[in-house]
């Protein structure tokens, strides 16, 4: 069973649209109890990074999402992915979740349209159990104007927009992170979604 936390400001229904097409057992929850009785766990996300913290405080779940993430898979997506990370500046400063070192600022580019919106090439720079499976080249679908910035190591996978936008991103143990919507990416970003759910068996 995989819990997708609502916390008023996830792309739930897209999200529980796709795991229902490929029939992933999964929840809507806000329950922490609930949360870590399932095998994994996905936090969606769209809007502002302060308004989706504060809600996301507002549950009370942040501890809960931080316990889990040391022993069951998490996948961020979207703004999911950097709140992630230890902080934005977008609409100010304002902590995340802290679980991949790094922070999450404007693309820094006037060459490129903002908000980054369509369909980009990953540029895959290591392998990961949520790639098995999926022969290149890998489109994906990115809706968004803030990126994370982060060391190498923690990148699994980027996309060129006038520069290097980390894509997809790990701690190295539990924790992922997708900045494109993989529910929206085609037979290649269901079969992200099929991964992992592998990972959590």
């Amino acid at each position: 069973m995989i819990a997708v936390i609502d916390y008023g400001a996830g792309n739930l229904f897209s999200v529980c649209n796709a795991l229902k097409y490929l029939d992933i057992p999964h929840s809507v929850t806000k329950d922490a109890d609930e949360i870590c009785r399932a095998d994994a766990v996905i936090l969606p996300g769209v809007g502002a990074f302060p308004a989706a913290m504060e809600s996301l405080r507002a549950t009370g779940l942040v501890d809960t999402i931080r316990e889990n993430a040391q022993k069951k898979p998490l996948l961020g997506i979207c703004l999911g992915m950097q709140m992630l990370f230890d902080r934005s500046d977008e609409n100010g400063d304002c902590d995340g979740l802290g679980l991949i070192a790094g922070e999450v600022h404007r693309i820094p580019s006037d060459k490129v349209i903002i908000p980054h919106m369509g369909w980009n090439e990953l540029v895959i720079t290591q392998q990961s159990p949520l790639l098995e499976q999926i022969e290149t080249p890998v489109y994906t679908y990115f809706v968004h104007s803030y990126q994370a910035f982060c060391d190498e190591k923690n990148i699994i996978a980027y996309c060129e927009y006038d520069g290097k936008i980390p894509a997809l991103v790990t701690d190295g143990k539990f924790v992922f992170g997708a900045q494109y919507h993989p529910e929206k990416s085609g037979d290649k970003g269901l079969q992200m979604l099929r991964n992992f759910e592998r990972m959590a068996k």
